[in-house]
């Protein structure tokens, strides 16, 4: 059982790129999952203060994915083309930033866990398979600033408003 960091859509607000990793370390997290529209570069700076592994994968709004990939490598960060498969704590996972396909994907039954991004709307569904869009950390449209934790010994969801801390 574990802690994992969810979130998506920073769209390279700094502040609350730094206010998620502040969070992340406090709550122990041990995986960050991203999915998708990170931005640029730039936002290694605050990625980096994370004291977990980061895993993300690209979103349709993301630019400069050679230097993103090196800058996020510099520190341990890893990010992907979505979307990308992988085990967390034994649960099949599955990370993406457009949601297609996702009512086919849950009715399939072939993961535990589904992050996704792009539409900056939270949603967690519990089921067979878990759902989670931890809405925009960024706070652009919504003017909300959300991140997810998930801790994986029963599957609970702690939705984290950054805009209050």
């Amino acid at each position: 059982m574990m802690k994992i960091g969810i979130m998506a859509d920073s769209h390279e607000n700094m502040d609350m790129i730094n206010r998620a990793c502040t969070r992340f370390n406090e709550a122990n997290v041990e995986i960050v999952l991203h999915a998708g529209d990170i931005i640029s570069p730039i936002t290694a700076k605050e990625f980096k203060l994370l004291s977990s592994k980061f895993i993300g994968v690209f979103g349709n709004n993301d630019g400069e994915k050679r230097l993103l990939k090196e800058r996020f490598k510099e520190f341990g960060g890893e990010l992907y083309e979505s979307p990308y498969k992988l085990v967390v704590d034994n649960k099949k996972t599955l990370l993406y930033h457009i949601p297609e396909f996702l009512p086919e994907l849950v009715k399939a039954e072939s993961f535990d866990l589904i992050i996704y991004g792009h539409t900056h709307k939270i949603e967690i569904k519990q089921g067979k398979t878990t759902v989670i869009n931890p809405g925009e950390c960024g706070g652009w449209m919504t003017k909300r600033c959300t991140i997810a934790i998930l801790d994986t010994k029963d599957m609970s969801v702690e939705l984290v408003d950054l805009c209050s801390t």
